[in-house]
């Protein structure tokens, strides 16, 4: 059952290709990347025309490094945009990131890096639209990129969850119903000026991107997919809180001291054979906190967590992964779990800053698409948040711009 180092390496490879121009993943030493807008959780940030965005990160190498930032405009797709960086930028990018820490009795040594937009270097973000924001080296090295969406409120966005009318797959998938309202913005030739992306708990990696509205009432656009709009629902993230890492808490079943504290998670099994039971989680997002630090940025602990899943589905040539916002959705080495013979399991060792995190576990096929019922299952009534994010571009415009947001949980799904 063992699988050699390179089998890993070429999945691996293949999984980065698909986003290789769009994103770059941090290198071991850049840990807990928080990336926010208005909520406490560190996810896809998703903003209004001039409100704040936050980020911050973890560079466990003891260097005290200089980093700098730039700012970059995109279209729905990605790619870059035609506006020049003036007309989207009020001030400058391409600066420092002057607010750091270092780790305050911790036995991992960090430094803790922050940067809030606007700024009086980056004073203003003018337009509407998809970003990248990308941290560089002193030697203008890029070290890791995020994504982020900017909104200007013009369109109402009306979201619905449904079962799937699919009676193969009505336990198991959650659709995404919705229409755009513009009473102020004429929406000319909808198929063509119009697009949409469709989020299951902020994951851009399965986001929806190619439906077209299917009628229009007046100033209103219908979207009432069945298959094209579903998601699997999937199941509870599992979950482990370690603001003690001293003491066995949720999720957590043994404790030891090396280098670092050792956190042993209880072993976890399949549950795709057995009935949905609900679990709070929220929804694969981290929080960091240490119950004994006063400030929890430079003060929280890493954590060396150990995962453990018994495993018995044959899985051929494909791979077990930990899966979680915690490292943006990735699939990567660190990430990978093992067979382990001696216990018939899979297991993986991470490090984990301090916090209460969601995780699963995935199943990743040779070509780089991820299972994410393989092990969980899915399940109609697990509880997800879903976005629709409405993109407009009037004829003979130079950029996407993002019109409107609408929100749902299905919580509220509906049989009809």
């Amino acid at each position: 059952m063992l699988k050699s180092y390179s089998t890993t390496l070429l999945l691996l490879f293949i999984v980065s290709l698909s986003f290789a121009q769009v994103e770059k993943i941090e290198p071991s030493y850049i840990s807990t990347i928080q990336f926010r807008g208005s909520t406490d959780q560190s996810q896809l940030p998703v903003i209004r025309l001039g409100d704040r965005l936050q980020l911050s990160f973890d560079a466990l190498n003891g260097e005290e490094a200089d980093f700098y930032y730039t700012i970059t405009h995109h279209d729905f797709d990605w790619t870059p945009s035609d506006l020049s960086k003036s007309e989207y930028l009020d001030g400058f990018d391409e600066m420092r990131i002057q607010n750091y820490e270092n780790s305050l009795n911790t036995l991992q040594l960090f430094s803790h890096y922050e940067l809030t937009i606007p700024n009086r270097d980056t004073r203003q973000i003018k337009k509407s639209g998809n970003y990248i924001l990308s941290v560089l080296d002193k030697n203008d090295e890029l070290i890791f990129t995020r994504r982020f969406l900017v909104v200007e409120n013009i369109a109402s966005v009306g979201v619905e969850i449904k079962r799937s009318r699919d009676l193969k797959v009505i336990d198991k998938k959650q659709v995404v119903q919705f229409s755009v309202n513009s009473p102020n913005l004429l929406l000319i030739n909808p198929k063509q000026t119009v697009k949409t992306l469709v989020l299951q708990n902020s994951n851009l990696k399965t986001a929806i991107t190619d439906l077209i509205p299917q009628y229009t009432m007046g100033n209103e656009l219908i979207y009432k997919y069945d298959k094209e709009a579903s998601f699997g629902g999937g199941n509870e993230f599992l979950s482990f809180d370690n603001k003690d890492e001293r003491s066995a808490s949720n999720g957590v079943r043994a404790i030891e001291l090396t280098d670092v504290y050792e956190n042993y998670l209880y072993t976890n099994i399949p549950r795709y054979d057995r009935p949905y039971t609900y679990n709070p989680d929220i929804n694969g997002n981290f929080v960091v906190r240490n119950v004994d630090a006063r400030n929890q940025d430079i003060e929280a602990e890493y954590v060396r967590m150990h995962f453990n899943l018994q495993y018995y589905d044959d899985l051929g040539d494909k791979e077990l992964h930990v899966y979680g916002n915690f490292n943006n959705w990735t699939i990567d080495g660190s990430t990978y779990m093992k067979y382990d013979s001696q216990s018939d399991s899979y297991k993986n060792t991470r490090l984990f800053k301090q916090g209460f995190y969601d995780y699963k576990y995935v199943v990743v096929n040779r070509d780089g698409s991820i299972d994410e019922g393989a092990v969980s299952g899915d399940f109609w009534e697990t509880e997800n948040d879903y976005s629709v994010i409405v993109y407009y571009r009037e004829l003979g415009g130079r950029y996407d711009r993002i019109i409107g947001t609408g929100y749902a949980n299905s919580t509220n799904i509906s049989n009809n």
